[in-house]
């Protein structure tokens, strides 16, 4: 075994201990299956303590590449290849729906928000009047890119960035960027309104069935899509989050056809885990992954507020930039369900 901690890195040594066994795992030196050392033989070699190994292999579990079995150790979920026999029937949990979240559901109190409200147009005075840019105000990309570095493990340039109303408009978006020449994926169950916007952009959509870990690997095979929509954490209204290797099976199913992977994470905007979830577009270094989330949860649902993230392709932006979109930074509903600013 190579368990090298390097001791002058700013990463702590059980995240490296984590990440030496993804590696391992990915690369098939411990198989589906495969009996990992036990603790005591791990902390041994990587000369940390058994407390350390331990934090490690719970990030493992977590993230659904292994298992702990009670007095037998740890054993290796994670697979490379497509499943094996029949998967197992879809769970069916509650969830709630994304556009019908509770103001009390927000992260962000309301006596907090009102502070910050006050403290920005105080600071920025009438500059807060002027009209923002197709693609969204400078500022606010640059904390999006702040905030998703430290919350999601996400490094993008604001450039990456685009602002918009919510997650819907970027349904609509995204067909007028890709176009209509070839199907678009979701999943079945899916958050209705995703159909019914492509559906009115003039989009073919497939709707593939759920096992309880993502999509069905014959459904990937069988479909005739270049663009997958998947909500890899909570989809809704199955509440099904997809486990490592199916987030796995999604890349190779992009790479694989040239196509596009559309990620849109509404109900992970926040994590106070010790790590956070792993999204798709952190898991590839190709351009083939588009993120979108909210702030329906830390903010407000009132506000409709939204951000997606362009691969860094020169071809993305440009297609994009080039576009005369109506897009506007934001704007708050009344209740007649009328924009009453921009």
């Amino acid at each position: 075994m190579d368990f090298q901690i390097d001791a002058v890195s700013k990463e702590p040594a059980y995240l490296q201990l984590y990440r030496k066994f993804v590696e391992d795992i990915v690369l098939n030196t411990y198989p589906y299956g495969a009996k990992l050392p036990s603790k005591r033989t791990i902390a041994s070699d990587a000369e940390v303590s058994v407390i350390t190994v331990e934090h490690a292999m719970s990030l493992l579990c977590d993230e659904g590449y292994i298992e702990g079995r009670e007095r037998s150790g740890y054993y290796v979920t994670y697979k490379s290849s497509e499943f094996l026999g029949q998967p197992p029937a879809v769970k069916q949990p509650a969830a709630s729906s994304p556009g019908m979240h509770r103001t009390s559901d927000s992260l962000i109190s309301y006596s907090v928000a009102a502070k910050t409200i006050r403290w920005v147009l105080q600071d920025y005075g009438e500059r807060i009047r002027v009209k923002s840019p197709n693609h969204g105000c400078q500022e606010l990309r640059e904390q999006i890119c702040a905030y998703i570095a430290r919350s999601r493990g996400i490094l993008v340039r604001p450039s990456q960035v685009i602002i918009g109303s919510g997650a819907e408009y970027f349904y609509g978006l995204l067909v007028q960027l890709l176009g209509t020449e070839h199907p678009y994926a979701v999943e079945n169950p899916c958050y209705e309104k995703i159909l019914q916007v492509y559906k009115a952009m003039g989009a073919e959509v497939e709707q593939l069935d759920l096992a309880s870990d993502g999509i069905l690997t014959k459904e990937l095979k069988t479909s005739k899509a270049k663009f997958l929509h998947v909500t890899p954490f909570h989809s809704y209204p199955s509440g099904i989050t997809a486990s490592i290797s199916k987030k796995h099976e999604y890349l190779r199913w992009a790479e694989n056809r040239k196509g596009i992977l559309i990620e849109d994470n509404y109900d992970l905007e926040l994590t106070v885990s010790r790590k956070p979830e792993e999204s798709l577009f952190s898991m590839t270094k190709d351009s083939n992954v588009i993120y979108i989330n909210t702030f329906s949860k830390t903010v407000a649902p009132s506000i409709r507020i939204g951000y997606m993230i362009l691969p860094e392709s020169s071809s993305f932006l440009l297609i994009f930039l080039s576009k005369t979109l109506p897009c506007p930074y934001f704007y708050i509903r009344s209740s007649r369900g009328c924009p009453l600013m921009y």
